[in-house]
C-alpha cells in the first residue's frame, strides 16, 4: 500500500479536476489530499479548491476550507469568512474557523467572534476561540474572558490557550481562579498558558502546580516554568 507523502509531486490539475468530478467520495478525498501537498502551489489549487467548497459531501468541503488556511491565497480571507458565516454543516464551519486561525489575519477577528457568539454547536465556538488565539489579537480577549466563564469545559480551555497565545498578561489573576479547577486538562491548559505570561503570581501558580497530583499537569508546569523564569530573565 502506498503512503501518503505531502512532499510527492501532484498529478496534473485535468487529473485532479475529474477526480473532484467523480461520484465516489473516496476518490474526491484523494484529490484533496493531492491539493494539500506542498509541492503544490497555492495559486494553482485555488480554483479546485473554490469548486471542492461546493461539493455535497461535508468532509470534501472541510478539507477546502483548511486547505485555504494552510495554503493561503489573497482571496482566502473573505472565502473563509463566508464560509464560516453561511455553510450548513457545523464540522465545515469549525474548519473554516480554524483555517482563519492559520491565516493570522487580524481582520478575522470580528467573524471569528460573531462565530463564538452566535454559532448554536460547541465545535464552532471551540474553533473560533482557539483561532482567536492565533490572531494574537488583544481585541479579542473580551471574548475569551466570556469563554471562560462558559459552563463547557472545552471552551474554557480554548479560552485559556488563547489567552496565553495573545499573552495577555493583565489576565493573569482570571486564569488564576482555575489553578485549582477538577479538571486536569483545565489545569494544564492553565499552566501551558502562564508560561507566557510573565508575572510574580504566574511564577507562584506555577510552583504550586508542579506539584499537582496529575503527572501531565506537573510536567506541562515544570516546563511552563522554565520558560517563565527565561521570560523574567530577559525582562530583567
Amino acid at each position: 500500500m502506498t503512503s501518503f507523502n505531502p512532499n510527492d509531486q501532484p498529478p496534473p490539475l485535468a487529473d485532479l479536476s475529474q477526480q473532484l468530478s467523480s461520484s465516489d467520495l473516496k476518490t474526491r478525498v484523494v484529490a484533496m489530499l493531492e491539493l494539500q501537498k506542498e509541492s503544490m502551489p497555492a495559486e494553482t489549487a485555488y480554483p479546485l479548491l473554490q469548486r471542492a467548497l461546493q461539493d455535497q459531501a461535508e468532509q470534501v468541503r472541510g478539507m477546502a476550507a483548511f486547505s485555504l488556511g494552510i495554503k493561503p491565497v489573497p482571496e482566502s480571507l473573505a472565502v473563509l469568512i463566508n464560509v464560516l458565516e453561511a455553510d450548513p454543516d457545523y464540522n465545515v464551519r469549525a474548519m473554516a474557523a480554524g483555517a482563519l486561525g492559520y491565516l493570522g489575519d487580524r481582520q478575522a477577528l470580528e467573524a471569528l467572534s460573531h462565530a463564538f457568539f452566535e454559532d448554536t454547536n460547541w465545535l464552532v465556538q471551540f474553533s473560533a476561540a482557539v483561532a482567536l488565539g492565533n490572531l494574537k489579537d488583544p481585541q479579542a480577549i473580551g471574548v475569551l474572558l466570556t469563554a471562560l466563564e462558559s459552563d463547557k469545559s472545552l471552551l474554557q480551555e480554548a479560552a485559556v490557550m488563547a489567552i496565553g497565545e495573545i499573552g495577555a498578561v493583565d489576565q493573569v489573576d482570571r486564569l488564576l481562579a482555575f489553578v485549582a479547577s477538577e479538571d486536569w486538562l483545565i489545569r494544564k491548559r492553565v499552566a501551558e498558558a502562564l508560561g507566557n505570561l510573565p508575572s510574580p503570581q504566574s511564577q507562584s501558580a506555577l510552583s504550586y502546580l508542579k506539584r499537582d497530583a496529575n503527572t501531565q499537569v506537573a510536567e506541562a508546569a515544570k516546563l511552563a516554568l522554565t520558560q517563565l523564569t527565561e521570560l523574567l530573565e530577559l525582562g530583567n
